[in-house]
């Protein structure tokens, strides 16, 4: 539930331009507020009064957001706008270059980034910050020869604290990436003029036409294959931010020319699972993600893993892990299911997969143990287990799935159970 505090009235009142000007801000920060949105949300607010917190922040909420996504980034931006200036001033502080000492700075909570910069409007908060005269006298030289640059920097950011600028330049970048992955070796055969083994059954087909005279012994070599890409995404509440990230560089992975995939499945859970492969086929990455996100109906829910890949080995295990199948298992791991069922799912998941790679965003915590119940349970049967919270993070799979002897953190957790 939003905390609500007392809302004071300004000196000069003038709540409609308020409203408008709160309506851009949401807008910058990334909702599709338009003319009749602002008009609706003015008629809400004279229809419910001004006199109840509670009547006043869902009657701008109900004209303004639309999609569940959106409610993260509407509550920060009122927040912001309506009732924490102090908060204002943390998130300007927040937001300028400085040199962090020794004390831990608070982490900006997820659409804090993005609404502080949307009431700033694009304002430089090192031009707009107030001059303070008793550090005129005092010079600061700071080497930055050594000093990452901004695109090093965006390769190594969380998901959850990039700002509306930054995700669209994630995006941007995810789309140029590539996975690729080299053939498997089938246990079948062609004929090759140079291959290393002798194909006999040629040899005296070719022999029987003339007479029984053999000329030559043909050769042969093994065939090759390109494998399946599986990619099983969770869309729950706390992994929304990341999975509509990670399906934007699943996409381009669909897409591209010369990767190698034999085919790329999609597959997105919460509380149900949802094939979105077809989806993934369209060429515009916003129209097929759009589809995608209609067909799923379970996005920012709960999370029922094992019910979820339970549904999967059923029905879909067969039809698209075929041999030789690498798996991408997208999840934070939290699960209040019950962890035997969910452990015989991944069990049965690893054995029909070639190898089971889990990509865990709660990873990024250098403090992170397994100790829910739903993580202990997964664990054991993943051959590989990195984190998937940066764009550094997603182009080091192409380096994970060429070794197999990659597993990530695996071992480390696996000793702390």
């Amino acid at each position: 539930m939003v905390e609500l505090p007392d809302l004071t009235l300004p000196d000069d009142p003038k709540l409609a331009q308020n409203i408008t000007h709160f309506a851009r801000a949401l807008r910058k920060a990334g909702l599709p507020i338009g003319p009749g949105r602002v008009v609706d949300a003015v008629t809400a607010v004279a229809a419910a009064g001004f006199t109840s917190r509670q009547d006043f922040y869902w009657a701008l909420h109900a004209c303004f957001v639309s999609k569940p996504e959106h409610r993260v980034i509407f509550a920060q931006v009122f927040r912001l706008y309506w009732r924490d200036p102090r908060f204002l001033e943390r998130m300007m502080a927040a937001l300028l270059p400085a040199i962090r000492g020794a004390q831990e700075e608070q982490a900006a909570k997820p659409g804090e980034k993005r609404a502080a910069e949307a009431l700033l409007d694009g304002a430089n908060p090192q031009l707009d910050a107030p001059d303070h005269p008793e550090d005129e006298g005092t010079e600061i030289e700071v080497d930055a020869s050594l000093t990452i640059s901004a695109e090093e920097r965006l390769r190594s950011l969380d998901f959850e604290q990039m700002s509306t600028d930054e995700v669209a330049q994630a995006k941007r970048i995810l789309a140029q990436l590539k996975l690729p992955v080299s053939p498997l070796q089938s246990r079948r055969l062609m004929a090759a003029q140079r291959g290393s083994r002798p194909d006999w059954r040629r040899t005296f087909r070719e022999a029987a036409r003339r007479g029984g005279d053999i000329q030559s012994i043909a050769r042969a070599k093994r065939r090759t294959r390109w494998p399946n890409l599986v990619v099983i995404c969770d869309i729950s509440g706390s992994m929304s931010q990341y999975s509509r990230i990670v399906l934007h560089f699943l996409h381009a992975v669909s897409n591209a020319k010369g990767a190698g995939w034999a085919r790329v499945h999609g597959f997105t859970f919460g509380t149900r699972l949802t094939n979105i492969t077809r989806h993934l086929a369209t060429r515009d990455v916003d129209a097929a993600l759009a589809a995608a996100g209609a067909e799923a109906q379970d996005w920012e829910g709960g999370t029922r893993i094992g019910a979820c890949l339970h549904d999967f080995n059923r029905d879909w295990s067969r039809r698209v892990m075929g041999q030789g199948a690498v798996v991408l298992l997208i999840t934070d791991g939290l699960d209040r299911d019950d962890p035997a069922a969910l452990e015989r799912e991944m069990q049965r998941l690893q054995l029909s997969a070639r190898r089971l790679i889990w990509l865990n965003p709660l990873l990024r915590w250098d403090g992170f143990a397994a100790k829910a119940q739903g993580i202990r349970a997964m664990l054991p049967y993943v051959d590989s287990f990195r984190a998937g919270h940066s764009i550094a993070a997603l182009q080091d799979l192409a380096e994970v799935i060429s070794r197999p002897e990659e597993s990530g953190e695996k071992a480390r957790l696996l000793r702390d159970m």
